[in-house]
């Protein structure tokens, strides 16, 4: 039978990672890298683990390579604290270590809510990312935000799915936009990307219809409108720190 590493980066998620990692408890092996929490996330993840490792953050990407790195087993299942596997899709996972599969990753389907309410609209329609990976035959990506993941074989979608409880209240949203876009304008900065005002605010003009006209966000009533309006500040704002970016770059003294 084939094992399962269960890899999480956590900060100041003593809310959630009790009720996330009794859900996987079943796992062969979870691992944590903990991001200097100033509440008690690593004493409640004692009660799971002992294979936790508390360092800076160096942005999503690295710091999820560095977990996943951390793992031995078979297979990884990637998490965020703010994540709960149904036992339904805890079924099909256990059944792909037992009876085996010819497939390399797998897409697992998203339910994700926003300030309390379910989503089912928007850009969070038919979520569903890569995170069952052999571990042998896949790498992390480590972009600052959003981290990716390359798998050499082939790959499939589970029917199970994750409860995505990402943003509990507005002051979660403001302060994850306030990082997102900070750590997205460095990614952008990083890759020689450059912009203007105009561009920026085109990008996040386009975000807000995407998500609340082209993809039906305005079916999810005000929180529809909530979201859709936080992703296109989260887009503007992206872009307005890449122009600072690139001031301090063009101020700076030539050598």
């Amino acid at each position: 039978m084939a094992t399962l590493s269960v890899c999480l980066v956590t900060k100041n998620e003593a809310h959630n990672i009790v009720r996330c990692l009794s859900a996987v408890s079943w796992a062969d092996e979870i691992i944590v890298i903990d991001s200097e929490s100033t509440d008690n996330t690593v004493e409640l993840c004692k009660q799971f683990t002992d294979k936790i490792l508390i360092t800076p953050w160096p942005g999503c990407g690295p710091q999820k390579k560095r977990v996943f790195e951390m793992a031995t087993c078979d297979w990884v299942l990637m998490l965020d604290a703010d994540e709960l596997v149904t036992p339904k899709l805890a079924n099909e996972i256990q059944t792909i270590l037992k009876e085996g599969t010819t497939y390399s990753g797998f897409k697992i389907p998203f339910q994700s809510y926003f300030c309390g309410k379910q989503i089912k609209y928007g850009d969070w329609k038919n979520e569903r990312h890569l995170r069952l990976l052999k571990r042998d035959q896949s790498a992390i990506i480590p972009r600052l935000v959003h981290f990716g993941v390359n798998v050499e074989g082939p790959i499939d979608t589970l029917q199970g799915y994750i409860e995505h409880f990402s943003f509990p209240n507005l002051s979660t949203v403001i302060n994850k936009m306030n990082s997102y876009s900070t750590d997205g304008a460095r990614q952008l900065f990083s890759e020689g990307k450059t912009t203007s005002f105009a561009s920026g605010l085109g990008h996040g003009i386009f975000a807000f219809i995407r998500g609340y006209v082209f993809k039906l966000g305005f079916l999810d009533g005000r929180y529809g409108f909530m979201l859709a309006m936080g992703n296109a500040q989260g887009s503007f704002y992206k872009y307005l720190k890449l122009m600072e970016l690139q001031a301090k770059t063009d101020q700076s003294p030539v050598e």
